[in-house]
Formats: C-alpha cells, sequence, structure tokens
C-alpha cells in the first residue's frame, strides 16, 4: 500500500503532496501525544491525529512516518502547510474522527473490511 492509494480513497484528501507518492506505508497509528507518537510510531506509519502544528511536523520527520492525517475536520494552519511543504512531510486530511480514519486505512492496508 503506498501514500498516493491512501490519498486516492474518498475519505481523504491531500494537503501537502509527497515527492515520492509510491513510499509505502506500514501501518496506521492514532496518537495525540507527542511524546508518545515520538517513542512509538512506526516508520513508514500512517499518523491519524488532531495535532495541527509544527511539533507535529517534527515528530512525524523523527519517526519517518509516511504521512500525517488531520482527523475530524482539523484544517492545517498556513504555516504548518509550509513547513511541511518545505521539509516534503506529506500531510492529509479527512472529516473522520480518529480511530476510524485509522481503520480506514488498515483496511486498505490489509485488504480487508471490519
Amino acid at each position: 500500500m503506498t501514500i498516493d492509494e491512501i490519498a486516492s480513497m474518498d475519505a481523504f484528501t491531500y494537503v501537502t503532496m509527497p515527492e515520492d507518492g509510491s513510499r509505502e506505508v506500514t501501518r496506521p497509528y492514532c496518537c495525540d501525544l507527542l511524546s508518545a507518537a515520538m517513542r512509538s510510531a512506526p516508520e513508514g506509519g500512517v499518523w491519524c491525529t488532531i495535532m495541527n502544528n509544527n511539533n507535529t511536523l517534527a515528530v512525524a520527520s523523527l519517526a519517518d512516518c509516511a504521512c500525517i492525517i488531520l482527523c475530524d475536520d482539523v484544517q492545517p494552519q498556513p504555516e504548518v502547510i509550509e513547513k511541511a511543504t518545505e521539509q516534503d512531510i506529506c500531510v492529509m486530511k479527512t472529516k473522520l474522527p480518529i480511530f476510524e480514519a485509522a481503520l480506514e486505512v488498515y483496511n486498505k492496508i490489509h485488504g480487508t473490511e471490519v
């Protein structure tokens, strides 16, 4: 499963496009605590969160997440979009709550529906 395939799903929209949309994603990750995400976000993960700030981008970069999905219809701040673009960090958005967004990604990766 790739970043572009996640973005092609109806629930998700690119905010910042990745340089390489063919990057493989490993699994979804749900968390709204930066220190926990820094410790536990999986490399290549799809981080589903409502955190919308530059610190989120720093943690995603440190953890080598494939992308961040801003959930619950959180609208990205202009400075977040600018910084994510500069640092080639893929950001998407969705109206879905965090768990449902992660479940959609999980189902797409595993070809299942719960």
